[in-house]
């Protein structure tokens, strides 16, 4: 069959959520007396609703049909044969892409924007606070609040602010409120601020901004919300995974190769974890998170207890961490630029389930160069770094003669990130790398914190 696109219709639309929790083991997370943190010391940064599926261990959750409804502006997203990459590398795998550009924000982040905001607002909340890095989450979360009635406020790291204005616009076209972070709005925003006037910000100091801005408010009527990172934000993701699985049974087909950009883990997860189930009652899959050699979390930083963000507002979190004072070096791919990355990923890692890789944004964007020319979406510079290792494995699989089947996450359109790509033809874009000296610097930050156990699922 020469197929290009596999859809689902609206029917067809996974009706739960899997909760990965139900089939691994994880550290708890910490407060400061080094004891797990109970769900009711969360409950001034989120609404005990969603507290509940942060600490849930039933395998399914059903999707509310408010959220359903609003999903289904642009779900079930197509699944697409990349047939045009595979013929320009010459290759014998057949590439699919799970195709998260199509959402009204462009990229995968309202699958948890959209739950997140109908949960507040069933509980009452009447405004929400959160950080963004290239601006994705930042407009995901603008959008879902306009569609439940809540304000939202959005704290951008500084360098995607600069980079990226009319994420900025979308946001407020939404109703959003956009400001840069470090910002003087906040102690944590002055504190960093005051050492460093000219600093390019990081995701660390944006949500410690959004939580002090949320936990401020005395009338309780604001909570904080995360784009990534907690394991219901991951949750929320696997219709991704849900849908490409129904998708590929469609043409009898099932991944050898799973790959995604990696930051903070949701849209990785997103597509992943479903597989990941059926990997840990064996399946043979390898399954690659993608990040970038500038912010090597995975890929070079120890699983350790550490705080999710620069002010230490957060628990001691169960992760892989480069420590949570470090500022990563300004390269274009804004939503990858964290310290740290979800518990669940980074238990999977450690487990040894995931097998992470990390390229240089030079490489990402000459593979998102090659994926635009060939499928016609033009990338985001998160989604291009998935894309660079889709091309390796690709060339690997005719190198090897092999006919395998590669899936991978297309988390986001490119559309609003064209300074990129202008900077990349000019040969403007450095390639950063760290030092095991900085690595070692910046890990200096948790060396006295707890250590978390190395639990096995299997």
């Amino acid at each position: 069959m020469d197929f290009r696109k596999i859809t689902l219709t609206e029917e067809e639309m996974p009706r739960q959520w899997y909760n990965i929790l139900a089939d691994i083991k994880m550290n708890p997370p910490l407060g400061p007396d080094g004891q797990p943190v109970s769900p009711d010391a969360l409950s001034p940064v989120f609404p005990m609703n969603i507290i509940e599926q942060e600490v849930s261990t039933e395998r399914w959750i059903d999707i509310p049909e408010e959220v359903l409804s609003v999903y289904s502006i642009w779900r079930p997203a197509p699944l697409v044969r990349a047939r045009g990459l595979e013929k320009a590398l010459d290759t014998p795998a057949r590439i699919y892409f799970k195709n998260e550009s199509l959402s009204p924000p462009g990229s995968h982040k309202p699958n948890t924007s959209v739950p997140q905001a109908y949960y507040n607002k069933a509980f009452g909340i009447e405004r929400m606070t959160t950080e963004t890095g290239a601006g994705q989450w930042g407009c995901a979360l603008a959008f879902a609040c306009a569609q439940f009635g809540i304000e939202c406020k959005v704290f951008m790291v500084r360098v995607s602010f600069d980079q990226k204005p009319y994420r900025k616009s979308m946001m407020e076209v939404w109703g959003g409120k956009c400001v840069a972070s470090p910002s003087l709005e906040t102690r944590a925003g002055r504190a960093i601020l005051e050492k460093d006037p000219d600093t390019p910000g990081s995701l660390g100091i944006a949500i410690s901004e959004a939580i002090e801005a949320a936990v401020g408010d005395t009338s309780g009527k604001t909570r904080y919300s995360l784009g990534s990172v907690l394991n219901h934000v991951m949750l929320h993701q696997t219709i991704i995974g849900l849908e490409a699985k129904k998708q590929l049974e469609k043409v009898e087909e099932y991944p050898d190769v799973i790959i995604g950009c990696a930051g903070g883990g949701s849209n990785f997860a997103g597509l992943a974890f479903p597989f990941v189930y059926d990997k840990i009652h064996g399946r043979q899959i390898e399954i690659y998170p993608v990040e970038p050699a500038a912010c090597p979390t995975l890929t070079k930083a120890p699983f350790v207890y550490d705080h999710g963000d620069t002010a230490r507002y957060t628990p001691l979190l169960p992760m892989h961490s480069l420590g949570h004072a470090f500022v990563p070096p300004p390269v274009h791919a804004g939503g990858l630029r964290y310290h740290g990355m979800s518990p669940t990923v980074s238990q999977l890692v450690d487990e040894g389930l995931l097998s992470p890789k990390a390229v240089t944004q030079n490489e990402a964007m000459a593979a998102g160069i090659l994926l635009a020319r060939t499928e016609g979406i033009i990338p985001a510079p998160e989604t291009s770094h998935a894309l660079a290792q889709v091309v390796i494995e690709a060339k690997k699989a005719k190198e090897e003669g092999k006919e395998k089947v590669i899936l991978f996450n297309w988390s986001g359109h490119g559309l609003l990130d064209l300074g990129s790509y202008d900077k990349y033809f000019a040969g403007e874009l450095v390639d950063f790398e760290l030092s095991d000296e900085a690595i070692a610097e910046a890990e200096a930050v948790y060396a006295d914190f707890p250590k978390p156990q190395h639990l096995k699922s299997r």
